[in-house]
């Protein structure tokens, strides 16, 4: 019997540095039937200890499940979250879609790239298998001028795997936001264009970070994201998955950088 418990306990539930650019007009804020309807699509099979689940929920908000079974959800907000509460939680300010005022009383970890107090967020936890830090860009408020410390680049550290989630970033990238991210596998890219970065300021970035795959979130429709494509095809290859869930690890990364589309918006 114990060997039994042992076995079935073993099955994890898983699954600005520069000027500010110009406004853009105000983001839309009606993300309607992203709440996952889901408690997730791993969950029917155990993760290997070198796996990370990733499931885009769509906007910006991906579910990220670690062999341990800690879940984490990006950008949460009260239009797109999973449909039970993630272990850890990661907001950013810009608009109303990047985060949530009520957030589950469930969540453990309700980690703000911003600091309500003033000042840079600081983050740097470890959650049984997986390490989660923050590096902290700016943003551009509603009056053209630059909020110091208003987004965050949060990274999570597992299974050898370096993932980076963009959140809303408004500006490139310095010298010391890089050396701050260091390798970075996984790079999870806004490319709406506009609402944060130009098109061709994100593919300055997405070159200079260098991850082996990018997956594009934070678009508006198929015009968004083709537009995204047609720049990044010059540069990367380019594929599409049938499904919005994806089995990460190290020994399944590219050979050379290529940007995976995932079904949702």
């Amino acid at each position: 019997m114990m060997n039994l418990l042992r076995i079935a306990c073993s099955v994890a539930v898983l699954m600005g540095w520069g000027m500010a650019q110009p406004a853009a007009a105000a983001e839309p804020e009606g993300c309607p039937g992203l709440i996952a309807s889901k408690e997730s699509l791993f969950s029917l099979a155990a993760l290997r200890e070198d796996e990370v689940g990733l499931t885009f929920l769509g906007h910006a908000t991906f579910l990220i499940e670690t062999p341990k079974g800690v879940r984490i959800a990006t950008d949460y907000s009260d239009g797109t979250r999973p449909a039970s509460a993630p272990d850890v939680a990661t907001m950013n300010k810009a608009h109303s879609t990047h985060f949530s005022h009520r957030p589950d009383p469930a969540i453990k970890h309700v980690l703000r790239g911003w600091n309500p107090q003033g000042g840079p967020a600081r983050h740097d936890l470890t959650v049984e298998d997986v390490r989660i830090r923050n590096v902290s860009t700016n943003i551009r408020s509603y009056g053209r001028e630059t909020e110091y410390g208003g987004n965050s680049i949060f990274v999570f550290e597992t299974t050898q795997l370096c993932i980076a989630h963009l959140g809303h970033l408004h500006h490139t990238l310095s010298p010391e936001h890089l050396q701050k991210l260091g390798r970075i596998d996984v790079l999870l890219v806004p490319v709406d264009g506009g609402y944060t970065l130009e098109t061709f300021d994100m593919m300055e970035v997405l070159r200079a970070i260098n991850a082996p795959l990018m997956i594009p979130m934070h678009f508006f429709g198929s015009s968004t994201l083709n537009r995204f494509l047609a720049s990044a095809r010059e540069h990367f290859a380019v594929e599409f998955s049938d499904r919005p869930a994806i089995t990460l690890s190290r020994a399944s990364l590219p050979n050379s950088p290529k940007v995976l589309v995932l079904p949702g918006h």
